[in-house]
Parts: C-alpha cells; sequence; structure tokens
C-alpha cells in the first residue's frame, strides 16, 4: 500500500509511462513477455486494492476469528489481492488473461468458503460456471486481435489496430465482432446484464469477501479492462453503443430488483450490479474520467456498506441465531442504531455518498455520469437519472429498515413481516394493500407498551428479561469499528479529487490532471462553469429527494400515511389495479423472473438434451453395434447345425443348389 501510493504521488505529478517486460516464451514467430505496466488507471487502480484490502485484512481478522478455516481464509485473501495485484499490473492480454483466471480461481474458492453449505457449493459453482463463459469470449477476442495485429502488447496493438481500420486492411465486422468477444470478459466480470445472475448468490462467501471483491475489486476488472482496452473500443463505433446501452440496462435492472429484496447483503449485490452499469455505462458514451472516477467512489462507498452490513449481522446472530435466512432479513432487524451508533453513523454515511448527496464521495462521479448520460442522448440519461431516484429509494429503505424505529427481533409475530412491502401482500390477493410503516408503527407500540408494564418494579427488570428472553445486539469489537471508521474517511472526502478547482472550468480538476495524457481523445461534457456545474447538479439532486422522500413515507419509523391517503389508495385496489402492484412486488422480489428463464432455457433444457443424447447413444449407436453383434452371432449359432457330419447331407444339400441354380439361369 505504501509503494502504491508512493507511485501515485510520482503519477500525479509526472504522468510519464513506465513498462518493464522480460521474454518469457521465445521463439521463431512469436514472443511473450511478462512485465509491468505503471500509468495513471495503474497507479490508481493499485491504491484501491491495497488500501481496501488492508482494511478488510483487519476486519477479517475480527470477523473470522472463531471460524475453523481462519488461515485458510486468509492464504486465499493474500491470493486474490495479489492475482489482483497482477492484473492491474500486466502490460499485455495475454498477461492479463492469466491473472483474469486467477482472480476467478480466487473468487470461486472465496464464495465457495464455507463449501459444507449447499447454498455456498452451489453459489460458487453458478459464479464459476458463469464467468467462464465470457471467459472464453475474452480468450477469443484476445487471439482475434492478436491474429489481426500480430501483438499481445497495448500500445503496439493499439497503433497497428488503428493502421488497419485507416488504411482499411481490416474487415470492420471482423473487428467488432473481435471487440464483442474482449467485451464478453467485462460483461461476466463486472456482472451487466445478461450474465449478472452470479453476483448476489455470491453473497453466500463471508462479508469480508463481499466488501473485497463484489464490491471494491472484482467487480471493477472488468471496468478496469474497458478503461485499458479504451483507444480499441473507441475506435469501432458501434461497439461503445452496445457498452453503453448494456451499461444502463444493468443500471436500471440492478435498481429495479434492490427495491423489494430482504436481505440485506442481496439489497448491497443488486446495488453494486447497478453501479457498474453506470460505470459501463460512461465508458460507453466516452466519458473516461466518469467511468474511471466512479469506481474509486464506488469502492469506498460499497466497502463501507458491506462491512457495516457484517457488523449488523454478527449482532444479530446473538439474538437470531446463526441462520443466514434470518440474520441477514432486515425484517427482524430495526432500531439497530442505539444499540451500534458507530456501526448506524458510518452506515449513513455510506448511504448518503451511494445516493449521490454532496459533499459525499458519489455525489461528484454520480452526477458527471448523469450530466455526460444527458448531453449523449436523452436516452441514456433518463435511464442514469431515474436510476439515480431507485438508488436512493432502496438505500434509505436499508437504512430506516435496519437502523430505525423499533427492534423487531424479539417479536412473536414476526410472521406478519413477509407479507409486507410498498406494492402490497403477495401471498394472498384477497388481502388489502398495508404499509410497512403503519405495520411496523403498530408491533413497534405493542411490545413497547408490554415491556414498560413489565419493567414498571425496576427492581424486577432483570429477572423479567431473563423469563423473557428477550435479546438485543451489541456494537461490535474495536478492529471492526476501526475499519468502518476510516472507510468512512474516503467516502467523505475522495470525491473531492474530481471536483472542479476554484477555476470553475471542465477538467480543472486534481484527477484530470493525473489521467490527462489518456483524456485526449475521450468524450467532455460542454459545461464550463461552476453555474452550470450547479444546475446539473440540482438535476439529480431532485430525483434523489424524491427517492428519499418515498422512502421514507414508506419505511420511516413514523407513519405518514393519513386517513384520506389510505382510502384512495383502497379506491384504487377495488379498480381492480391490485394485481399489477403485486406483480410490480412480485417482480423485483424474484429478480424479474430472469433466474427461474435461465433455469428452464439453460439448466432443464441441458439436463433434457443431455438425457435424449444419452439415450440416443445408448439405443441408437450402441444399439447399431450391439446389434450387429447378436445378428452376427445369431448367424453363427444357425449355420453351426448346418454341418452334421453327414457327407449324404452334404451331397444333398450340394445337388438342390444346383438344380437352384440351373432354374434361375434357364428362366
Amino acid at each position: 500500500m505504501i509503494f502504491s501510493f508512493i507511485i501515485l504521488w510520482q503519477q500525479f505529478f509526472d504522468s510519464t509511462i513506465h513498462q518493464y517486460l522480460w521474454s518469457w516464451i521465445l521463439d521463431k514467430q512469436i514472443d511473450f513477455k511478462l512485465g509491468f505496466l505503471i500509468d495513471p488507471p495503474t497507479s490508481i487502480m493499485l491504491v484501491l486494492i491495497t488500501t481496501v484490502g488492508v482494511l478488510v485484512m483487519i476486519y477479517s481478522d475480527n470477523y473470522m476469528f472463531y471460524d475453523q478455516g481462519y488461515v485458510r481464509f486468509f492464504a486465499y485473501l493474500s491470493l486474490f489481492t495479489a492475482s489482483m495485484l497482477g492484473l492491474v499490473l500486466s502490460p499485455n492480454l495475454i498477461q492479463i488473461y492469466i491473472f483474469w483466471e486467477l482472480v476467478g480461481m480466487c473468487s470461486y474458492l472465496l464464495i465457495g468458503f464455507w463449501f459444507t453449505r449447499p447454498s455456498a457449493a452451489n453459489a460458487c459453482q453458478k459464479a464459476f460456471i458463469t464467468n467462464r463463459i465470457g471467459d472464453f469470449g475474452l480468450l477469443l477476442g484476445i487471439l482475434g486481435f492478436y491474429w489481426m495485429t500480430g501483438s499481445f502488447e497495448f500500445e503496439t496493438l493499439f497503433k497497428r489496430f488503428s493502421k488497419l481500420l485507416i488504411n482499411n486492411e481490416i474487415n470492420v465486422y471482423f473487428a467488432s465482432l473481435c471487440a464483442l468477444f474482449l467485451f464478453l470478459g467485462p460483461i461476466a466480470k463486472s456482472a451487466q446484464f445478461p450474465p449478472h445472475i452470479w453476483l448476489p448468490d455470491a453473497m453466500e462467501g463471508p462479508t469480508p469477501i463481499s466488501a473485497l471483491i463484489h464490491a471494491a475489486t472484482m467487480v471493477a476488472a472488468g471496468i478496469f479492462l474497458i478503461a485499458r482496452l479504451f483507444p480499441l473500443f473507441q475506435s469501432l463505433p458501434s461497439i461503445m453503443n452496445i457498452i453503453s446501452w448494456i451499461g444502463a440496462l444493468t443500471a436500471l435492472l440492478g435498481a429495479t430488483i434492490a427495491l423489494a429484496q430482504k436481505d440485506i447483503k442481496k439489497v448491497l449485490a443488486y446495488s453494486t450490479m447497478s453501479q457498474l452499469g453506470y460505470m459501463m455505462l460512461a465508458l460507453g458514451i466516452g466519458s473516461y474520467q466518469a467511468g474511471l472516477f466512479h469506481p474509486i467512489t464506488h469502492a469506498y462507498s460499497k466497502a463501507l456498506l458491506f462491512l457495516g452490513s457484517g457488523s449488523v449481522i454478527h449482532s444479530m446472530e446473538s439474538i437470531v441465531g446463526y441462520s443466514p435466512t434470518k440474520c441477514q432479513n432486515m425484517a427482524f432487524m430495526g432500531g439497530l442504531r442505539k444499540f451500534m451508533p458507530i456501526t448506524g453513523i458510518t452506515f449513513l454515511i455510506g448511504t448518503f455518498s451511494l445516493c449521490g448527496i454532496p459533499p459525499f464521495a458519489r455525489f461528484w462521479s454520480k452526477d458527471a455520469i448523469i450530466t455526460d448520460s444527458w448531453f449523449y442522448s436523452s436516452g441514456l440519461g433518463w435511464i442514469s437519472w431515474i436510476t439515480a431516484g431507485l438508488t436512493a429509494f432502496y438505500m434509505f429503505r436499508i437504512y430506516f429498515l435496519t437502523f430505525e424505529g423499533h427492534l423487531r427481533a424479539n417479536l412473536n409475530k414476526m410472521s406478519s413481516f413477509y407479507s409486507v412491502s410498498i406494492w402490497g401482500d403477495s401471498q394472498s390477493n384477497n388481502k388489502k394493500l398495508e404499509f410497512i410503516s403503519k405495520k411496523l408503527y403498530i408491533y413497534n407500540e405493542y411490545i413497547y407498551d408490554e415491556l414498560d408494564k413489565l419493567f414498571e418494579d425496576n427492581e424486577n427488570k432483570k429477572d423479567v428479561l431473563e423469563k423473557k428472553k428477550y435479546l438485543y445486539p451489541k456494537e461490535s469489537d474495536n478492529k471492526i469499528l476501526f475499519t468502518l471508521i476510516i472507510l468512512a474517511l474516503p467516502t467523505l472526502f475522495i470525491g473531492f479529487s474530481g471536483a472542479p478547482l476554484p477555476q470553475g472550468q471542465a477538467g480543472f480538476d486534481l484527477l484530470s490532471q493525473c489521467l490527462y495524457p489518456i483524456l485526449k481523445n475521450s468524450f467532455e461534457p460542454s459545461f464550463g462553469s461552476w453555474s452550470e456545474f450547479g444546475v446539473n447538479a440540482i438535476n439529480s439532486l431532485i430525483i434523489v429527494i424524491i427517492g428519499i422522500f418515498f422512502a421514507f413515507i414508506l419505511y420511516g419509523p413514523i407513519p405518514f400515511f393519513p386517513k384520506n391517503l389510505e382510502k384512495n389508495f383502497e379506491l384504487l385496489l377495488q379498480k381492480n389495479l391490485n394485481p399489477f402492484i403485486s406483480f410490480l412486488y412480485n417482480w423485483s422480489y424474484f429478480r424479474g423472473y430472469i433466474d427461474v428463464y435461465y433455469d428452464i432455457l439453460f439448466i432443464k433444457n441441458t439436463r433434457f438434451l443431455a438425457k435424449f443424447i444419452s439415450l440416443f447413444d445408448e439405443w441408437v449407436i450402441d444399439g447399431a453395434v450391439n446389434g450387429f453383434g447378436i445378428s452376427i452371432s445369431s448367424v453363427g449359432e444357425s449355420t453351426k447345425y448346418l454341418e452334421g457330419g453327414r457327407i449324404s447331407s452334404y451331397l444333398f444339400g450340394l445337388i438342390s443348389c444346383i438344380f437352384l441354380l440351373l432354374y434361375f439361369t434357364l428362366s
């Protein structure tokens, strides 16, 4: 980490690119080299990986202390960090592919760390297989561009490919196909639609892994590869258009699915998917600076949120037991800020940042992406703008359900919370729409009234608690709190590195100066003053405030519905709109039914095809071979009876055959 800061400091004042290569495999026709490439994107990613990695390791020392696989966990974690550092330092496509596969292997090992749990074993297999599809496309793309340019080195590849396009010496459709194959790798690794299904299931791994791999580093590897190969993709406008729209659809899809999830880690996972879509969108429209700035601000904010959720889960385990379905379910939480003030405050800071509220980190990068999207295309602008509002809604939904109100883990009627949502009761169409704020308020008032009655005699309070077994969470240990506080600092201040300096002109900020050599041909927004910057910021802040407002009135600790509003909703329900609202909720809760369709299309059809091929092989191919053998055996069995050893029989057969031949010949 210290070396990374030194490299970044040198790059900030002198953006010279340093490259060191050693020959690995020498041949008459090919020369494979390994080495290091240090440039502005590398220096930024080095600091990002090492800082988050160190904090996650400190956090994990406490979080995994009682686990039997403690040593194995840190071995996997160290191998992953080394693989990720090797990936960002790679000077050519071959070395990137080697470390790309190592990162995927470490992801498989860490997601399935608790491999005795069937859900964890299935999740790591799902992640591994899904990423292999993208990696196969990446390999095809690498080989395709090597066939066109004869080089794996970045600089040589860019120059030769650009020359081939200018001189019309290469088929543009073939080049676009190879670029699309290259793009398949980042699509799978960065959980873009459609192979995004592995990321939420990857939450079966330990929470520190979710913070390191699935928030800050590994999923950003796909974004880094697009940024590294940016000149290549930029020369193919059709591929850039595909990148931008896949990013936009992923951002919107992740945000909509996160609305109704109950598992706190899965909501953050879909949030990660949505933010990765933002990054891909920015790179697709050519906004290089915003596309590379957003992973920085997102990494610290999301790492803080994931580690904060781990602190919450750790405390909830003492109340509901070691059960992921319970200790990660937000229906069992509530009011945790009173018991865990530091975790609650740091989680709120991360929530503010992820929503894009100034002056927190993600405000600067998110606002830049939304602004550039509007300048590039109104369709992409609308999608990014709406996604910002949805992000604010589901993030404050997490915060209100987890940290505000009263603790619900001790309630006797917890089953009532499973069917309550902002969209209505999905379990039964006969029940009317019920708002979760009202439900929580009623149950909270009930439980606290009961507690007040029981605790009228303060001397008997301890005995009553032991008798009723009311358990309450407690704040996490100092190592966990230390990492949360440290991560809160960049979440607060790292965004200023991309903020305009007092000149108030576009490009006059610290990040642009660091990345200036690579920004020569990138897209630049048209605003150039603080006033225009403020107008653009107001546009994104409006939708964020709307999202927070709806989250507060629907999930806030105070019931916010006047009676006339409830009557209006009842009138809407009487007009047969309840099935539609129920469908919206179920679509979000069941992940857009995408996993169901994939199960039918790929898993069941693959198994059906495998069974059909097995039967075809058994009855047709093996049947033909076995049938031929049986027929030969039958012929041999029948001919043995013709050999009786009697000469009279042989003569009779010979004469009979002669007469038959004469008959057929004369006729």
